[in-house]
């Protein structure tokens, strides 16, 4: 069962044995354009974080690019844990374990957090733990304050995955439903570049919806006509280009109000999706978490129109950061989970692969 930060007071999340003083886990954030640290103490939550974003260089390419990303997080990472310390009031040697993303990502990006994460474990003599990414996405909402009983529905929704899953336990996830093709994320960021929004797609998409008018075009809302919980973005991203040709060259107005369409069609598909998964489940609860879950619009049409308690993580913990990692490993160490000195990043890394701790491993 999951372990529950002491500023929750989620009933279902049980405590794991008191085999321990206490555990402050160093967490690392690199699997894209984010280097994100953290510190959690398993008994006073979360006491320090620390974030650099990538915005600025990539944004003149329109896009993440991996090379520079790496680069980046080399120059960033050192500095950072020396800032997260200092502001914490804490040194290494306070430190009983580092959780650092192992995947999926980028695994240039990867390899930077793993090789630093999984070194400066080595030389404290402390234990260092590969995180899921996703996973960490997934438990983000526990740091709030009204945390989700199990079970519970997980819509993981970023710009590399949209993912629905029936959470049971911590590594207990049964796969629901998945994109085909495009994540809503990526959906965004294209849809911004074909509007000449900017980057990140999902923000220039959402500020540019506000000035929109409201029916001036009704884009498809792919797969929801058929049974299931897969979900495919591609059709309404060519939709989207093909009413951009359509009327060039665009005004300001006419982004706008594409903009509101395709963020209309995004939000509404994602409701009925989460709708049909909460009725076939008879799951009353739906966690919502990565970067496209801080999207109002999305986070109104679900508080509004779901017969269910919804959960967020705080908004400044949506996009990747090292707080998620931090807890996420936490978890998992406080589970008895270990791993050899070896370093093993993967890019892809499906979470129905996450095995299920086995309290009766702990040392």
């Amino acid at each position: 069962m999951f372990h529950r930060s002491p500023v929750n007071h989620g009933a279902d999340f049980h405590d794991p044995p008191d085999y321990h003083d206490r555990m402050l886990v160093l967490g690392i954030e690199s699997s894209c354009d984010e280097t994100g640290l953290a510190l959690y103490d398993d008994q006073a939550g979360l006491v320090g974080e620390v974030l650099h974003s990538q915005i600025a260089l990539h944004a003149r390419y329109g896009g993440i690019v991996p090379e520079l990303a790496s680069r980046d997080h080399i120059q960033r990472i050192v500095p950072l844990t020396r800032t997260l310390l200092s502001e914490a009031g804490k040194s290494l040697e306070d430190l009983d374990g580092i959780a650092y993303t192992a995947g999926p990502g980028l695994l240039g990006a990867l390899l930077v957090g793993a090789t630093f994460g999984r070194t400066l474990a080595f030389s404290l003599g402390i234990p260092a733990l590969g995180v899921h990414h996703m996973e960490a996405h997934l438990l983000a909402p526990l740091l709030g304050a009204t945390p989700p009983p199990l079970p519970f529905i997980a819509l993981l929704v970023s710009g590399g995955h949209t993912q629905l899953l029936l959470v049971q336990g911590l590594g207990d996830y049964v796969l629901l439903g998945e994109s085909v093709d495009d994540a809503a994320g990526e959906a965004f960021d294209k849809a911004a570049k074909m509007l000449g929004l900017g980057f990140p797609g999902g923000p220039a998409i959402a500020r540019s919806a506000e000035s929109g008018q409201p029916g001036r075009w009704r884009f498809p809302r792919p797969m929801t006509d058929r049974p299931g919980l897969d979900f495919s973005f591609s059709g309404l991203k060519t939709f989207t280009l093909n009413t951009a040709n359509s009327l060039k060259p665009l005004t300001d107005q006419d982004r706008s109000d594409i903009a509101h369409a395709f963020e209309e069609a995004v939000v509404d598909t994602l409701y009925i999706k989460c709708r049909r998964a909460l009725e076939e489940t008879s799951v009353n609860h739906l966690v919502v978490a990565g970067g496209v879950s801080a999207n109002l619009k999305l986070r109104e049409r679900l508080d509004q129109a779901l017969n269910a308690t919804v959960h967020y993580a705080p908004q400044r913990l949506c996009t990747d950061n090292g707080a998620m990692i931090a807890y996420a490993g936490c978890l998992r160490l406080l589970a008895g989970a270990r791993e050899p000195l070896a370093i093993n990043v993967r890019a892809r890394w499906p979470m129905t692969e996450l095995a299920v701790p086995d309290p009766d491993q702990h040392g």
